[in-house]
């Protein structure tokens, strides 16, 4: 093994290759030669993804010789592979056998050789990867060679696996099939109108699948997505061998009268990119126990109901049309569209005129800004070169014309899991009504699947074939929804007002908050925010059990004004490869920690009395008004505000005076303003400065 690579990928590391040359020792016997037992870790190019990764790779790829005694017949080679987010590919003798698979699971394939691929003497296995999109470190080995075909290597032992709920009757699932070592194992089963199939994944539409496996011990697991339990059993498969699996889950999260929504889904059918076909989507979308699917296929409009209705899985979920409609500006997810009604213009360049086609064209009522804080086609929209998050401002004037906005995102997730968080509270302050959004922008059968990120929506949801969509769309526009990643939180103010409501005023304010969740998931903190600060917090002592993790009732005293209340549970993230956790898409650190989530929507106090919601934004045009122009009288009419008022008093100032608050006579006055006045102002004039530095380098 050679190696010369570098922290910070400099072209020598690029060149480097380990090359593993292999003897007689490792043919086992006639059907199977060990070509390396141990994982490689391998750095496509860059510096280290990932902190949990030794700063130095081995290789950037890798090659393995080997000797075949014997003349070549269809062979099969299974690997080993972890954390792989770029194409790789698979090559022996220069001839590419096979991918990768564009997945950060840890798993076991199985890919064909065809016999003319080999020959006889000596072999070279090659594994490398021309991606030229990032730092890609990943792990690959316990690479075998058999010189059997695919099917047999598989077909060693079936199975028949059969799942029921708590009242024995079969229901839709997931099954997820795991070796002795832990990983996903490939089986021996194809997909078809009754199983969607990948590497140790099985979703079934009936609760019944058969499939084969290689001798060996495995674990097999039994689930249906966040509302449910798992049950599992541990099978040894021996080569002709049978096995009957009978497996249990129950529901352990209610969520009567929630709707169970992922607004961003799509297909390779249609999107053309990921892996699950329009027929796969309908079977994880009924195993994963979504009710209200959002078909948002890049800037076409799909309608999935009649091939639901072919597979007769129409009594499971309603789906609706919908369209994410990509821009070189940012993508929107819009809902609910007529299937002939016309595509939004996708070409246009700036946000009036994007939404403005697509109320026009479809009259959709929702419009979604996805992944804010992603970068595509050069832009990132929350970025702080087009956006200043404490104040909600767009920097190019446009305002913020969707309706909702995605905080979780489980196909793209962030390396803060708050930061969306944050930048949705900004616009509420700045006056904007945006709904907050969880969703799946699953591509794929198992690597970022259907309904782990989702929005519920308070909405009938007793009969899932026949949600009422139109009351369903209303409440999502009015906000009357929860954000859910593994956990769902719940308020209730005053015994009676919850998301989307609107409290009156005059009254002392009891708080409940609920964390619920399955008993794979766990709660650790509970907080509360005003305005988007953090008012109340709390530790979860006992966040591991089902159902109702913790509930608890914060009191708080009459308010000066009109503030938005928003519930936040978070926890750790999945392990289990059952429902597992997908690392940040685009981080902005090696550092990561996987999060559970979910927050509520928003809740209005309305303190002042006028009988609406006032923000923060409008209190602060007011005040300036007031004040005409006199600094120290504006910084005393503020004191009896919060930060989030104090900064939309900045923003406004800046703008109309560019430079204000630089001054040395602003600032001797900010010096002997309230806290609150300090701590808003600061946080503008912080933000401000990084989108100017921004703003500059583009």
């Amino acid at each position: 093994m050679t190696s010369s690579s570098s922290r910070h990928g400099t072209p020598c590391q690029l060149a480097v290759l380990l090359v593993v040359t292999l003897g007689s020792a490792v043919q086992l016997h006639a059907t199977e030669i060990v070509l390396t037992k141990k994982l490689h870790h391998l750095r496509q190019q860059g510096s280290r993804e990932w902190s949990s990764f030794p700063v130095e790779a081995e290789a950037t790829s890798l090659e393995i010789g080997f000797s075949l005694p014997i003349k070549p017949v269809p062979s099969t080679l299974r690997l080993r592979q972890q954390d792989v987010k770029q194409p790789w590919q698979v090559l022996i003798n220069g001839k590419m056998v096979g991918k990768l698979q564009q997945d950060e699971n840890d798993m076991v394939r199985y890919l064909d050789v065809p016999a003319n691929v080999l020959q006889q003497g000596d072999n070279q296995l090659t594994l490398k990867s021309d991606s030229e999109r990032g730092p890609d470190d990943i792990r690959v080995g316990e690479i075998v060679l058999f010189d059997q075909a695919r099917d047999q290597v598989l077909g060693q032992g079936e199975v028949t696996v059969r799942v029921v709920d708590a009242q024995a009757q079969p229901l839709p699932c997931r099954l997820t099939i795991l070796d002795a070592k832990g990983a996903l194992s490939a089986v021996g089963a194809q997909s078809t109108n009754t199983l969607a199939v990948r590497p140790g994944i099985v979703y079934t539409a009936n609760g019944q699948a058969r499939f084969s496996l290689p001798a060996g011990r495995y674990q097999v697991i039994a689930g249906r997505g966040f509302e449910w339990s798992v049950d599992s059993t541990m099978i040894t498969i021996n080569k002709g061998a049978t096995h009957d699996v009978n497996l249990s889950i129950k529901r352990e999260v209610p969520t009567q009268g929630l709707v169970s929504c992922d607004t961003h889904v799509h297909t390779f059918t249609y999107s053309r990119h990921g892996d699950a076909t329009v027929e796969e989507r309908m079977i994880t979308t009924a195993g994963e126990g979504i009710e209200l699917p959002i078909a948002t296929d890049h800037n076409l409009h799909i309608d999935y109901r009649p091939v639901l209705k072919r597979m007769k899985l129409d009594k499971f979920f309603t789906p609706v049309i919908g369209n994410e409609v990509t821009t070189s500006v940012g993508h929107f997810n819009i809902f609910p569209v007529k299937a002939k009604a016309p595509l939004p213009d996708h070409r246009l360049t700036n946000w009036p005129d994007i939404i403005t086609s697509i109320r026009q064209a479809t009259g959709a009522t929702a419009i979604i800004l996805n992944h804010g804080r992603d970068l595509h086609s050069n832009v990132r929209p929350l970025g702080p070169a087009n956006h200043i998050t404490v104040t909600g401002q767009n920097l190019h004037g446009w305002g913020f014309g969707p309706n909702a906005m995605e905080l979780i995102n489980s196909g793209a997730t962030q390396t803060d899991i708050m930061q969306l968080v944050h930048d949705w509270f900004g616009l509420l302050n700045r006056g904007y009504q945006v709904t907050p959004v969880g969703c799946s922008d699953s591509h794929d059968v198992g690597r970022h699947f259907i309904g782990q990120g989702r929005t519920y929506i308070r909405c009938p949801d007793h009969d899932p074939g026949n949600i009422p969509v139109a009351e369903a769309v209303g409440n999502f526009v009015a906000g009357r929804v929860i954000v859910s990643y593994g956990l769902l939180t719940t308020i209730q103010v005053n015994d009676r007002y919850s998301m989307g409501d609107l409290v009156p005023a005059g009254k002392p304010l009891e708080v409940k908050v609920s964390v619920l969740g399955p008993g794979w998931s766990q709660a650790s903190v509970v907080e509360l925010y005003a305005n988007g600060k953090l008012l109340r917090s709390a530790r979860i002592a006992e966040g591991k059990r089902a159902g109702t993790k913790w509930q608890g009732t914060w009191k708080l005293p009459p308010l000066n004004h009109d503030v938005h209340l928003v519930a936040v549970a978070r926890g750790p993230g999945i392990t289990s490869l059952h429902w597992p956790t997908a690392k940040a898409y685009q981080p902005t650190s090696p550092e990561w920690t996987a999060s559970v989530f979910s927050c509520t929507g928003a809740t209005w106090i309305d303190a002042d009395g006028d009988g609406k919601p006032t923000s923060a934004h409008v209190y602060a045009e007011s005040l300036v008004k007031q004040a005409a122009g006199d600094i120290p009288a504006l910084l005393k009419l503020l004191a009896s505000y919060d930060e989030a008022v104090a900064a939309q008093v900045a923003s406004l100032l800046q703008t109309k005076t560019p430079g204000i608050l630089l001054q040395p006579a602003f600032q001797k006055a900010l010096a002997q303003a309230a806290a609150t006045v300090q701590q808003g102002m600061q946080a503008y004039l912080l933000q401000w400065r990084a989108s100017e530095q921004a703003r500059s380098q583009r």
